[in-house]
């Protein structure tokens, strides 16, 4: 179920982003119109800060490092991650530090599931040999980024941008007792993140859609030499590609 929703969720902010830029990209007029098109929002650029709310969808995935006492394991032959999705609702501040350069704070609620694709040697209690385990996370996030933003043309301005994060993650399994199915993560990450996004002026907001890239740099993997599904892994970190839709003011 949570599956089906972070599709559907992911198909509605497509939509709307390829309706709100078709509409903007080709509008329709009645009138024929000479000359060039009226200016939405002149006095924004100017403004020394602004808000915004954020809507996302996300392919989230771990990065893992295998034991080097994993061939002496004899209970799993495979383990590798998988791609999973995710969806993110959040606010934004953005403060003007020049005419080229924007600070912009961002921060997110994230619901992400990340998988590993496990190939045993023996059946487990369902009789299967090759499983998946989910592991979901509702993550608070805490983006800083610097963007760097071109001339208007029009209408529209493409920007870059690069930054830093660090992630809480509220469904943390670090210090649960009963773990024997479980691969335990921990509660605390960060990492640089770094992305592109277009701003679409429109008279009273403007539509700004980003795809961004995140990678975690702590080891987020709470070892337990114990745990089957755990003790293969060395290392576990966080990797995630985001597209993003900003509605600012």
């Amino acid at each position: 179920m949570l599956h089906l929703l972070r599709k559907k969720a992911f198909l509605k902010i497509f939509t709307v982003s390829f309706l709100l830029c078709g509409n903007f990209l080709f509008p329709y007029n009645g009138h024929a119109q000479i000359g060039k098109p009226e200016l939405n929002m002149l006095e924004h650029d100017e403004k020394p800060y602004f808000f915004g709310i954020t809507l996302g969808a996300s392919s989230a995935r771990f990065q893992t490092e295998l034991h080097p006492r994993f061939l002496q394991y004899d209970s799993v032959f495979v383990a590798e991650p998988v791609n999973s999705g995710g969806i993110a609702l959040g606010l934004n501040a953005t403060f003007r530090l020049s005419n080229r350069f924007q600070l912009r704070f961002n921060p997110q609620l994230q619901f992400v599931e990340r998988n590993i694709f496990y190939d045993l040697k023996y059946p487990d209690i369902n009789g299967d040999k090759q499983v998946t385990k989910k592991v979901e996370s509702i993550i608070v996030s805490f983006p800083f980024s610097i963007k760097f933003h071109s001339d208007r043309i029009g209408n529209f301005r493409v920007y870059t941008l690069a930054g830093i994060k660090a992630d809480i993650d509220m469904a943390s399994n670090a210090r649960a007792k009963k773990a024997e199915e479980l691969i335990k993560i921990e509660k605390y990450d960060f990492g640089p993140e770094f992305g592109i996004g277009f701003n679409f002026y429109f008279p009273s907001f403007i539509f700004s859609p980003e795809i961004k890239i995140s990678n975690g740099i702590k080891n987020l993997h709470a070892r337990d030499e114990n745990l089957k599904f755990s003790n293969v892994f060395d290392k576990i970190q966080s990797r995630m590609i985001m597209f993003t839709i900003h509605l600012e003011g």
